[in-house]
């Protein structure tokens, strides 16, 4: 097997920061010091755990792309996630191959170049959970991690909305005094359960937002990368036309020769004739 010929980096481990659910973005970047045409793909371990935009493309020579590598928001065990593995395999482009999935159908095992890369979670805080215990406290941890993380965005993203709502139920109170109301002690434990419904609402709002946000981010990067693989597709179509343009050209010209130099002939002969009848 060939040695890789794409700088990769980082270099053996992809870090991931933050709580594996909440699906922070971690960039590969591969650089193509040579001067040849190469192909690559990205492979895992855990292909239905990651979102990877793009996973496969062409690197022209000198060039360099960054690889977006997203968790999907899914419960992982914390002992299988640090047993997940990317893979960059890459070909040098044969000459005269436009088609790269049929290039990938046709290489051969041991013109592939393959570089792996271990994952690596750096959990908040500076807890490992590989020392937490068994699986079921490791899992606890995690769920309380992810509630302390919800409700700390909840804090910060709905400010106004827990303030809209204090200011409401302080007007709803005032009105019930001024209407000679005898239920507001009985209204009081009803407005704290409305209250703390309200924030599972809002906590459970933020986290489909967050959902919708990363489908979002997933298609933008899937519709860029399908619009460089058109402007790669547009320039190979433009090169292979440039490259042949040239060869009727000349077959015309040399056809054309011979007429060329028989209208000239004709016409010396002409002005010879000419001066012998003058």
């Amino acid at each position: 097997m060939p040695n890789q010929v794409l700088t990769i980096e980082p270099q053996n481990e992809l870090k991931f920061k933050g709580l594996f659910e909440l699906g922070y973005t971690t960039y590969m970047r591969l650089t193509n010091p040579s001067e040849h045409t190469v192909l690559f793909k990205i492979k895992t371990t855990a292909p239905k755990k990651y979102c990877v935009r793009p996973n496969s493309g062409v690197l022209e020579p000198n060039s360099k792309v960054d690889i977006a590598i997203t968790p999907q928001p899914v419960h992982v065990d914390p002992n299988e996630k640090h047993k997940h593995k990317f893979m960059v395999q890459s070909v040098i482009a044969p000459e005269g191959k436009t088609n790269i999935d049929q290039v990938w159908k046709e290489i051969s095992p041991d013109q592939l170049m393959d570089y792996k890369l271990k994952c690596v979670f750096e959990t908040p805080r500076g807890t490992n959970l590989n020392d937490a215990g068994d699986t079921a406290a490791q899992n606890e941890v995690n769920k309380k991690r992810v509630a302390v993380s919800a409700a700390d965005d909840v804090k910060s993203l709905t400010k106004d909305a827990v303030e809209g709502l204090i200011q409401n139920e302080a007007k709803r109170k005032d009105d019930d005094l001024t209407s000679g109301s005898l239920s507001a002690k009985t209204t009081n434990f009803p407005k704290s359960e409305n209250l703390e419904s309200d924030l599972q609402k809002a906590t459970n709002e933020v986290i489909h937002l967050r959902e919708e946000e990363s489908k979002l981010r997933h298609e933008n990067l899937r519709l860029k990368e399908e619009l460089l693989r058109l402007h790669q597709s547009v320039g190979g179509e433009g090169r292979v036309a440039r490259r042949h343009s040239y060869g009727p050209e000349k077959t015309e010209q040399i056809a054309l020769m011979p007429w060329i130099a028989t209208a000239i002939g004709m016409a010396l002969l002409g002005i010879i004739i000419g001066k012998f009848i003058m």
